[in-house]
């Protein structure tokens, strides 16, 4: 937590930096990523932000890239990882009737869900590269 007395940085702060020197001006691209797994993984966009939401400002800080983006993109993937976050495919299944098709349901909306990725983040690296101008 970087609450400590050993002095120690923060997980979350200490991976952003050490993946900031790795990906650097890159990072745009790769953001949503780590926001859709937090929400397939966590449930929800919400909870995907409570556990990213540091990581993501501190490799933007670290890598010198706007912050307000990189926090954007997070939430945006996040709501591609709720097109296939298992509890919401459970409860539209059954709502349907479609119970016992959960697997082949997430791989379907898989596909949609990469390409709301990869779109999110290109506009993002085009973002952040300064070939479209920041709208905040």
């Amino acid at each position: 937590s970087g609450l400590n007395e050993s002095g120690l940085e923060s997980m979350p702060i200490y991976l952003a930096e050490r993946l900031a020197t790795a990906v650097g001006g890159s990072w745009p691209f790769f953001a949503p990523v780590v926001g859709a797994m937090g929400a397939f993984v966590g449930g929800s966009n919400t909870v995907s932000d409570l556990m990213f939401g540091a990581f993501q400002f501190g490799i933007a800080a670290a890598a010198g890239l706007p912050i307000v983006l990189v926090l954007a993109l997070q939430a945006v993937g996040g709501a591609a990882g709720n097109m296939i976050t298992v509890h919401n495919v459970v409860a539209s299944s059954a709502t349907v009737g479609l119970v016992g098709q959960e697997g082949t349901l997430i791989r379907i909306t898989l596909v949609p869900a990469i390409i709301y990725l990869l779109v999110a983040g290109l506009v993002g690296m085009l973002f952040a590269q300064g070939i479209m101008p920041e709208p905040f």
